[in-house]
């Protein structure tokens, strides 16, 4: 059956419904949950002179119910600026090291610039920076001949860059991370953070405090590692990751696919402030061959004796809530206003459930004489097995110890969360007479006093004198490591 055509009053009624109930709907905030509007609380907005964003709220939580919000216009809507750096003579910003914070294979650069994966320092004195084989390496595993070429690193000429560069670089503001080397020592979470990230972080503190520098420096706004592919970059035990982002919560962890696509455009980027890291150039410091160890050369620095308490700060205040106090005269880290300890806490790490472990007798041994210190009052004890434990767990458990006793292992990392006072210590269970400096540089950096433990002897050294060389011996790695309970009486 054929429908009849409307009547042009019909259709006048039809519309004016239409708009009734359009309109109806536009003013009445709908009840339905997956309907109701939810309003944008903030824009970002730029400075003109300084590109950095200021949060204005649009509207009130008691407010938005009654006033009407003032649209934004299309130029409002688009308020983000995209920085370009002129590169003609006369104005292009030349590269510099601020306050000498470089030692090798650790260097921060103020404008560095970075065109299709090669970096570039612009220079009109060459002669004023370090040479590049100490700045940079080929990102290849250590046995590999990792000399720097041309295509890593160039010096240019402010008068001639910009017919490397082009007319214009893009701006990459904050402070990034340049992690430019392979992951064969990367994905362990000793060499991640008791290297990578300590040495990066001390160096960066050369910078507190002096002219034109905040005490308190800003955190890195990105880490980026350029040759790594999705999770390479992490240890086994699933550690490294978490904790970076409780120390660096807003801090973002590039890879390669990022480095790939700011080649592909074909253009000339520049960072305001950027920090190049390389394992094998690290361990071309005089103190490289001393210790063994990558952050050798940055403890030639002089920086704050707390400098690393922004970072440890930061993980235990977004990892548990709070930041635990001490009470120095007794060594007594002090727990939230809801517990109560008079005693400072000996934390031990067991390692008898991986390969590297005690004697099965002296492990129990000296969990033995532990808790009779215990009983005695003199501290509480917690025997850890951290592999067992969760990530928050970890953290707590380093964050409220004085003391942290171990065999030689990944656990001992966790020293960087533990407070560091007058009283605070480490004591590392080595195989005797085996000597490595892993987790004495750590104790070094954090301030806790460190022992080595061979057996019934304890080995010790004051600020400023060291234990010759590295040793070790068959056995170190063993599941028969001895140790006598002399312990008792060093805690």
């Amino acid at each position: 059956m054929r429908l009849a055509t409307p009547t042009r009053s019909l259709l006048l009624v039809l519309i004016i419904a239409f708009l009734v109930v359009l309109f109806v709907n536009l003013n009445t905030e709908s009840h339905h949950p997956r309907l109701r509007s939810i309003p944008l609380p903030y824009v970002y907005k730029f400075l003109d002179s300084s590109n950095e964003p200021l949060r204005e709220p649009l509207d009130s939580p008691t407010t938005h119910d009654t006033e009407t919000p003032v649209p934004l216009t299309h130029s409002e809507a688009h308020v983000h600026e995209f920085t370009l750096l002129e590169l003609a003579p006369g104005v292009i910003t030349e590269t510099t090291i601020p306050v000498g914070a470089h030692v090798h294979g650790f260097t921060v650069f103020d404008h560095l610039y970075v065109r299709n994966g090669t970096f570039y320092v612009v220079t009109s004195d060459v002669s004023s920076f370090p040479p590049r084989r100490n700045l940079i390496g080929r990102p290849v595993e250590m046995d590999k001949d990792f000399e720097p070429t041309d295509e890593d690193l160039q010096f240019i000429d402010p008068l001639t860059a910009s017919q490397v560069l082009g007319d214009h670089a893009v701006r990459i503001s904050g402070f990034s991370v340049i992690i430019y080397d392979h992951s064969q020592f990367m994905n362990h979470f000793y060499h991640w953070w008791g290297e990578i990230i300590l040495g990066a972080w001390r160096v960066y503190s050369k910078l507190a405090g002096t002219e034109n520098e905040p005490a308190c420096l800003p955190f890195p706004t990105r880490f980026l590692i350029p040759m790594i592919e999705a999770s390479k970059w992490r240890d086994h035990s699933g550690v490294s990751g978490p904790l970076m982002r409780g120390a660096f919560p807003e801090a973002s962890i590039e890879k390669s696919t990022h480095w790939q696509d700011l080649i592909k455009l074909n253009s000339t980027f520049v960072f305001d402030r950027s920090m190049i890291i390389h394992r094998g150039i690290a361990g071309r410091h005089p103190f490289g061959s001393r210790w063994f160890k990558m952050i050798g050369g940055t403890m030639n620095l002089t920086v704050a004796d707390d400098f690393w308490e922004p970072v440890r700060q930061s993980l235990v205040q977004n990892s548990l809530g709070y930041i635990p106090k001490i009470d120095d005269s007794k060594g007594v880290v002090l727990p939230p206003l809801n517990e109560e300890r008079k005693t400072p806490v000996v934390t031990y790490i067991s390692r008898q459930g991986g390969g590297r472990r005690l004697i099965h007798e002296d492990h129990l041994g000296l969990v033995k004489v532990l808790r009779e210190l215990e009983s005695d009052g003199i501290c509480e004890v917690n025997v850890a097995m951290m592999e067992r434990m969760s990530m928050k767990e970890q953290i707590a458990a380093a964050a409220r110890s004085t003391i942290i006793v171990g065999v030689h292992g990944n656990g001992l990392t966790h020293q960087l969360w533990m407070q560091p006072s007058l009283r605070s210590a480490v004591f590392e269970i080595w195989y005797p007479p085996s000597y490595v400096w892993d987790y004495e540089m750590l104790a070094r950096n954090m301030g806790h006093k460190h022992y080595g433990v061979w057996n019934d002897t304890f080995i010790t050294f004051p600020k400023g004198t060291y234990y010759e060389g590295v040793k070790i011996v068959e056995g170190f790695h063993s599941n028969s490591i001895p140790v006598y309970m002399a312990v008792k009486v060093h805690i």
